[in-house]
């Protein structure tokens, strides 16, 4: 038997739709959208904008033009912010943040924007009373994770895009995991800017992200080069989005981007969300009953996704992990996840945790394997 459970850095399997999608872009359409009259490049065009229009469905974005792909939710991440601040603004962010958000506020720290970040509490969840504290004149956005890719916590994003508003501040929302297990309305939270991969909860393959950018949000693009439009333009054009989309698009990812985006619309966020918090609860009462065994996570079932991390006293997280791999052929994460902060935090650095991440296409009884194989490695 053959277990993936490291759903939270990339999903697998995808649905067959997926494989299609990619292998049709490939061998049937072939062509870069914008960059001809013939008809394959006006198939490419319908491809993708298909698939903004979908991404913009599920996220009930009221203007697919505002979807702006990218080839990560990293590259998103750098584009609301390197494409928002400048020096003398202040940032608000939290302990718990992955480096994807991170080391782009250090980068703009030392390029003159001001970064204040909030400690959360043992369970990783940050007041936002805390945020509200922090706020200072200059204050030009929060910029927080949805949920922790170390210990699933869920932080209050409506009361957080609250504060933003009130004190006129942007409110960026990393995705990275809850895109696709969480429903969001990026109008009714109030969300300036939603930076997402693909790869994880939306089933796309890798090399595929987008951003979405409100209305009222002024965005300087990153990159410049060829659009496929306003080509006697010597300035990079800021037309939506073709402007901040320069250069030829990952057709094929996209094409397959849109068909992981219809799975989820098709299952329902809500229920893919639901079904992975109740694996991981399944895996949490397991190992709750293990001695040494300690779970680092929100006590409250509603206040964490599908992620679970924990500890083993004196076994080092990563030699489970490999032993869960050489000997049941058992797929999880182990170490600091790319976010070093949070198990500050958590206080389970430097070792880190080990993670299991369910996805859709994992079931209760590989649960109950799993939990039985880590009882026999530490036997």
């Amino acid at each position: 038997m053959s277990i993936y459970l490291d759903n939270a850095a990339t999903s697998y399997p995808k649905p067959e739709t997926v494989y299609q999608a990619i292998m049709h872009a490939l061998r049937d359409v072939g062509a870069s959208p914008g960059r001809a009259g013939h008809r394959r490049s006006l198939d490419a065009a319908r491809l993708l904008f298909q698939a903004r229009e979908a991404v913009a469905a599920l996220f009930r974005i009221p203007d697919a033009s505002r979807v702006i792909f990218t080839h990560s939710a990293t590259e998103a991440l750098n584009l609301g912010l390197r494409g928002t601040l400048e020096p003398g603004d202040h940032v608000i962010t939290t302990s718990m943040e992955h480096n994807s958000l991170v080391r782009p506020l250090f980068l703009l720290r030392k390029q003159g924007v001001d970064v204040s970040i909030v400690p959360a509490g043992s369970d990783g969840r940050v007041d936002p009373e805390e945020v509200n504290k922090a706020l200072r004149p200059k204050t030009r956005m929060i910029a927080v994770g949805h949920i922790s890719n170390v210990s699933g916590t869920i932080q209050a994003i409506d009361r957080l895009s609250a504060i933003a508003k009130e004190a006129g501040a942007l409110f960026l929302l990393d995705a990275a995991q809850s895109a696709g297990s969480e429903p969001i309305d990026v109008v009714g939270a109030g969300i300036d800017l939603l930076a997402a991969p693909g790869h994880k909860g939306l089933f796309g393959p890798q090399g595929t992200g987008f951003l979405y950018v409100s209305p009222s949000t002024a965005l300087r693009p990153l990159l410049a080069g060829g659009t496929g439009s306003s080509s006697t333009d010597e300035d990079q054009p800021l037309t939506m989005p073709e402007g901040f989309e320069a250069g030829t698009h990952n057709l094929p990812g996209i094409a397959g981007l849109k068909a992981g985006v219809d799975f989820v619309l098709e299952q329902g966020a809500a229920n893919i969300g639901a079904r992975e918090r109740a694996l991981t609860g399944e895996a949490a009462t397991a190992l709750a009953a293990v001695p040494g065994i300690t779970l680092h996570r929100p006590a409250d079932p509603a206040a964490h996704g599908g992620v679970l991390s924990f500890t083993v006293k004196g076994t080092d997280p990563a030699t489970l992990a490999f032993m869960l791999d050489h000997n049941f052929d058992i797929a999880v994460r182990a170490g600091l996840h790319c976010a070093p902060q949070a198990h500050r935090t958590l206080g389970t650095f430097p070792d880190g945790t080990l993670r299991i991440s369910p996805g859709w296409f994992n079931t209760s009884g590989e649960i109950a394997f799993f939990c039985d194989a880590v009882v026999k490695c530490l036997r």
